[in-house]
């Protein structure tokens, strides 16, 4: 008998399917930085509390307008003050939790209605395939950000309803990539297998589809997440999304648009950040989708 601890035995049989996975996870450097930046900001967000130098809420009109540091302002206010004397880093590092929360909730949310449908159009086929078609032209027929607008400007706004307009409005994308890929998966013979030998509809969708479809799902997920983050953003611009005195950079970016031509950092740092976050968020999906499944791929 061979002895796998032997190196000859273990050169013979090569890594294993783990070991190959964390080579291609710390070798592809969009996927460590997305994840390092998304890593970051969450752990600001959590901190939130012990990292902010100020309440971001407290307002001191003897002290509006501060300069942030690199253009002549004190390490007092770091990033300055804004309109009304509030701390910038203070108000910066509360809005990661505005935005995180509202990405995730709101992804979470249109995930599980977009994969649930798609995956049962897939799968069923026939009438159910038919229905769930018929739901994602509707769907891909309304623009969001218009429907978005009109809703939130009926039901007024605030975080509670952003998220969930946002989660409502999100699952087409997760319907269409869980169809084609349940399509495809449920053809083949394992799934076939399975069938035969009297495996129930829900061991078959849970344990022979879903994790074959895992990958895809991954980076939907991470795409709608952004998403749902730049859409609150536009939403908070335009003064129908996260509503004043909450900490957003939409909204930051909203209340310093009137300064931009003479104090621009108010409007380019939270744009900066939400540019970062965003990309970081696109860079780990595709990094995941790269290293879950590199077939085809450089």
């Amino acid at each position: 008998m061979t002895d796998v601890t032997d190196p000859l035995a273990a050169e013979i049989h090569g890594p294993s399917p783990r070991q190959l996975l964390k080579a291609r996870a710390l070798s592809h450097k969009g996927l460590i930085f997305g994840m390092m930046v998304v890593l970051l900001l969450v752990l600001v967000a959590i901190l939130a509390p012990v990292l902010a130098p100020h309440d971001p809420y407290a307002q001191s009109l003897m002290n509006r307008m501060v300069p942030p540091v690199f253009m002549g302002g004190t390490w007092e206010h770091p990033l300055g003050t804004d309109h009304l004397g509030r701390d910038y880093l203070s108000r910066l590092i509360y809005g990661a939790r505005v935005s995180l929360m509202i990405g995730a909730i709101a992804a979470l949310i249109s995930g599980v209605i977009g994969t649930a449908m798609g995956v049962a159009a897939g799968y069923f086929g026939g009438k159910v395939d038919a229905v769930v078609t018929f739901l994602i032209n509707v769907r891909l027929a309304m623009p969001v950000v218009l429907v978005a607008l009109a809703v939130v400007a009926i039901l007024g706004g605030s975080l509670t309803v952003v998220i969930c307009v946002l989660g409502l409005l999100l699952w087409d994308r997760f319907a269409v990539v869980m169809r084609a890929s349940t399509l495809q998966i449920s053809r083949r013979d394992y799934v076939a297998a399975a069938q035969v030998i009297g495996a129930s509809t829900p061991r078959i969708l849970l344990t022979e589809i879903m994790p074959n479809v895992f990958n895809n799902l991954i980076v939907i997920v991470t795409l709608e997440m952004a998403h749902a983050i730049l859409l609150e953003a536009a939403l908070s611009f335009l003064g129908l999304g996260v509503q004043p005195p909450t900490p957003s950079w939409g909204l930051m970016v909203s209340e310093g648009k009137n300064m931009m031509l003479f104090e621009p950092w108010l409007v380019l740092i939270p744009g900066a950040v939400l540019f970062v976050l965003v990309l970081a968020i696109n860079l780990m999906g595709d990094g995941l989708r790269d290293v879950t499944a590199p077939e085809g791929r450089s």
